[in-house]
């Protein structure tokens, strides 16, 4: 794919006129890294971003006991990109990222994407108009809580006909619907046995044609219920996942904070220690005076 078209998939790029983006994709120095080689670590300084033309990478938090698995945030495919904070910026990395398989990236560093929005004014524009755009929708985000009943939410926007769906399968699996297919046999049966125009003889025929619409119309409706029921598990498990997520990396800043605190606290202790130790030493050691070795009375 072309640097241009890899270009064009990115949100922050897409507005952008064909001649700015085939000026911007001159600019793209590649990058080659072998299966498993660090792109980029946690904490390092960096001043680029990066698209990957060919191969995977993985994004990752480091845990802090080496034990311990990182916590893998994404895997990113050809035509994606990562890093784009790094060029507005000059904070460290928040994440660490790997090459999954063999890759090729492209990078662009901050100092020709400057240098380019220097000869563009249009593109600059362009350029803050969709990051105010992403700023507004991280906003709304971070907003709003990760645990949610999305089951709830999911039932709320059902229409009469996937209610209907859902009913139908919940009483298909039940013991009502069991004792009343069998009241309606036994029901059936005898009132053509007894009565003295039968409207439906044995073999039941009509009885039969009935039988099988249910069944016909019974199966679309309890795989659409199922559908819906996976969808909803789908929801649950996504949901799940970000409330873990943001609890480990939570739990993670906490056991940091909590080893930089014990590390701060050790040192003032020796501190403490070591003034109180000269305190001692100096109430120990008698005070020479001229009148003798110890003093005069």
């Amino acid at each position: 794919m072309r640097p241009a078209d890899l270009l064009a998939q990115i949100p922050l790029f897409q507005g952008l006129a064909d001649d700015d983006r085939e000026a911007l994709a001159a600019r793209l120095a590649e990058k080659t890294f072998k299966a498993g080689d660090i792109v980029f670590s946690q904490g390092d300084s960096g001043s680029s971003m990066y698209l990957v033309q060919s191969g995977a990478v993985q994004i990752y938090l480091p845990s802090a006991d080496r034990e311990q698995p990182p916590v893998v945030l994404k895997d990113l495919r050809t035509g994606e990109y990562f890093g784009e904070l790094a060029i507005f910026d000059d904070k460290p990395r928040s994440a660490s990222v790997r090459a999954l398989v063999d890759t090729v990236l492209l990078e662009l560093t901050r100092e020709e994407l400057g240098e380019h929005l220097g000869r563009s004014k249009t593109a600059a524009m362009t350029i803050l108009s969709e990051m105010a755009e992403r700023l507004r929708e991280t906003n709304a985000l971070l907003s709003q809580r990760a645990a949610k009943n999305v089951v709830a939410e999911l039932e709320e926007n059902l229409t009469w006909g996937q209610r209907l769906a859902d009913k139908v399968a919940e009483w298909n699996g039940s013991w009502g619907f069991i004792l009343f297919l069998l009241g309606l046999s036994f029901a059936w049966a005898g009132m053509n046995h007894w009565l003295p125009k039968p409207f439906d003889e044995y073999p039941y025929q009509f009885y039969n044609l009935f039988l099988a619409i249910l069944v016909a119309l019974q199966g679309p409706l309890i795989v659409m219920s199922q559908n819906r029921q996976t969808t909803k598990d789908r929801a649950t498990a996504e949901t799940d996942f970000h409330v873990n997520l943001k609890n480990e990396v939570g739990i993670e800043k906490i056991l940091a904070e909590l080893g930089a605190m014990r590390a701060e606290t050790n040192k003032r202790l020796e501190v403490l220690e070591r003034a109180a130790r000269n305190d001692r030493v100096r109430a120990e050691v008698p005070v020479k005076t001229p009148g003798g070795p110890f003093g005069t009375a």
